[in-house]
């Protein structure tokens, strides 16, 4: 009797089955996973972008910057990437929760994003830095974006913007202005903040932390209750001298 299609099936069945505990449970239960409450407050995390940082992360995954910046914060066994001050936690599932597609990256040509609003909280520095990297960032790999700003001439047409970027070189008259792109890339740049603690990830305590801490008031050093420790021997005290007439 042939049992090479019984074989067979059975193989395929085993792949099937495989596949389907591998790839299609984990999807389901990370698809249904909801926002938490954090462990320091009581907000739901993570919580929703606004509108226009959702468009720059359109613009961010547009302008490649997923081949050169990750947003993972890994482990401590993976690297120095809590040393660089990359983040306080290393990144887990609900980090990601909204970002459709998720932009985890894989090469780090430059640092990783993971923090980068929390890092780099002044919306001034990201415009500079798109505009041009080696003015905020000497040897900077990074490309300048010039294409999503506009020049333009200050005059009865244009009046000064408010968002002008304040740099050095630039002609007197004119004024570097982002475009619409630029505003929201940076509006999603400055959302990138995932530090809160979780369950799943708290954050690391230092090992040292409260060895050095002062002793509490009636303990010593050593531990001992000081309160329990004979006092010392005072001198009688001497009867008072009258004071003489000069």
């Amino acid at each position: 009797m042939n049992r090479s299609p019984i074989v067979f099936l059975g193989i395929l069945a085993s792949l099937a089955v495989s596949f389907w505990g591998l790839i299609f449970i984990p999807q389901t239960q990370i698809g249904q996973q909801q926002a938490t409450n954090t462990l320091d407050t009581a907000e739901l995390y993570p919580a929703p972008r606004a509108g226009l940082a959702k468009k720059g992360a359109d613009v961010y995954r547009a302008q490649g910057c997923v081949e050169c910046h990750t947003q993972q914060v890994r482990d401590r066994s993976f690297g120095s990437d809590f040393d660089r001050g990359w983040g306080l936690r290393f990144t887990v599932a609900q980090d990601y929760l909204g970002d459709y597609p998720v932009m985890l990256g894989f090469q780090r040509i430059g640092p990783d994003l993971t923090n980068v609003g929390l890092r780099r909280p002044d919306a001034d520095w990201h415009f500079r830095h798109l505009y041009n990297p080696q003015s905020v960032a000497p040897g900077s790999l990074m490309p300048p974006y010039r294409y999503l700003f506009q020049k333009r001439r200050i005059g009865w047409r244009y009046q000064p913007a408010e968002r002008a970027l304040k740099m050095e070189n630039v002609p007197a008259g004119y004024e570097i202005v982002p475009s619409e792109q630029a505003e929201a890339l940076v509006a999603y740049l400055m959302s990138l903040r995932a530090q809160v603690e979780l369950q799943e990830a708290p954050v690391p305590r230092p090992r040292n932390a409260g060895t050095n801490a002062a002793p509490a008031q009636g303990t010593t050093t050593n531990g001992t209750n000081a309160a329990k420790a004979p006092a010392a021997p005072t001198a009688p005290a001497q009867p008072a001298t009258p004071a003489t007439a000069k």
